[in-house]
């Protein structure tokens, strides 16, 4: 680990110079490489950095120790050998987690696409819960929401709503809610009190860069319409609504949220080559992955990943055995608890196998 940890920092130190060389500011394409690889880095650089530091100091009071010191001095090394062992042990837990593989996708914005599936009217009234929750945990984090499409009901939900959340390792974080989220409740369409299950599912695309996803205009047909509301009525008479159809593919991707034809077409494209990457990346990884499983699931979006339980205000992440009666708070955006405990999961499977092989 040490020698990794030296190399690390090796690297560092020369993209530290290369940043401060004139050819390379004068070449954007690789100063941006440069400074993003730098970035990348300086953590687990810092972390090693304060670890050589404190394993010296640990270091020179274990050779104090050995040396005759007075009853006083003595306890006092004893005490500072110690405290320095347990920095020591933690900064080498956190030097482990810093050098697993890191998800390549980990820093970019996510597109989110959730969906009413089982239960009807009950089913969209939750996926727009689920949305809300999304919008306050993002607002939380400091990122940004934008509505790409929505297909909402005339009851306030969404039989289908698309957004794009942009914010520094976005999908880092919501990655994990990728799956089919169950609800049980009595639901407002209900008289009788009985309590119903239903589901709606999340898919979470983290966004393409057009380097990453070539895409041709031939491949693509780009019919317009007139946008509508909830119940089919048309929203205004103006051809601004764009639906993409890539052939190949046959993804299909339409946008009506912005009244001018060339908006929409954008952030449909942006739906487009984020789903297309999607699928690339799920094909590559099954040709060598088909059996993986990680320890917060498979990543499946028809595997029930969590229940949200109203009547004992309970949420419960299936994947790692997570209970907690906090229904209210998770559902007001604070999913930190929940996410940090995937995280983890997700670090000690990586480790696991990182020992293993």
């Amino acid at each position: 680990m040490l020698d990794r940890l030296q190399a690390v920092e090796d690297r560092y130190d020369y993209l530290n110079e290369q940043l401060s060389d004139p050819a390379v500011i004068s070449d954007a394409k690789k100063l941006r490489e440069y400074s993003k690889e730098q970035a990348d880095i300086e953590e687990t650089v810092q972390a090693y950095r304060t670890y050589k530091e404190v394993t010296k100091q640990y270091e020179d009071a274990k050779a104090m120790l050995a040396e005759k010191l007075d009853a006083e001095m003595h306890e006092m090394v004893k005490e500072e050998l110690s405290e320095l062992g347990g920095q020591r042990e933690a900064l080498s837990a956190q030097l482990k987690v810093l050098l697993l593989p890191k998800d390549p996708n980990d820093d970019k914005n996510v597109i989110i696409e959730i969906r009413g599936a089982a239960g009807g009217d009950e089913a969209q009234l939750f996926a727009g819960d689920l949305y809300k929750m999304y919008h306050r945990y993002a607002e939380a984090q400091g990122w940004k929401i934008e509505v790409i499409e929505a297909n909402a009901t005339e009851l306030g939900g969404y039989k289908e709503i698309i957004f794009m959340v942009n914010g520094k390792g976005a999908y880092s974080k919501l990655k994990y809610e990728n799956g089919a989220h169950r609800v049980q409740r009595v639901p407002q369409t209900e008289s009788g009190g009985r309590i119903h299950t239903s589901t709606a599912t999340v898919a979470v695309l983290p966004e393409a860069e057009e380097v990453e996803i070539d895409i041709h205009e031939k491949d693509i047909r780009v019919d317009t319409f007139a946008s509508s509301g909830p119940g089919g009525q048309s929203v205004n008479t103006t051809m601004s609504a764009v639906r993409l159809t890539h052939l190949p593919t046959n993804t299909v991707v339409s946008c009506q949220d912005e009244k001018s034809q060339i908006k929409n077409k954008d952030k449909a494209m942006k739906v487009l080559r984020a789903r297309i990457f999607d699928k690339v990346q799920q094909e590559a990884e099954a040709e060598y992955a088909a059996t993986r499983k990680l320890a917060v699931g498979t990543g499946d979006r028809s595997e029930r990943i969590r229940t949200y339980n109203f009547p004992q205000s309970r949420v419960t992440d299936h994947r790692i055995g997570l209970t907690l009666q906090k229904l209210e708070q998770i559902l007001q955006g604070k999913l930190d608890e929940v996410i940090d405990a995937l995280v983890v999961a997700d670090q000690a499977e990586a480790m696991n196998k990182a020992e293993q092989g």
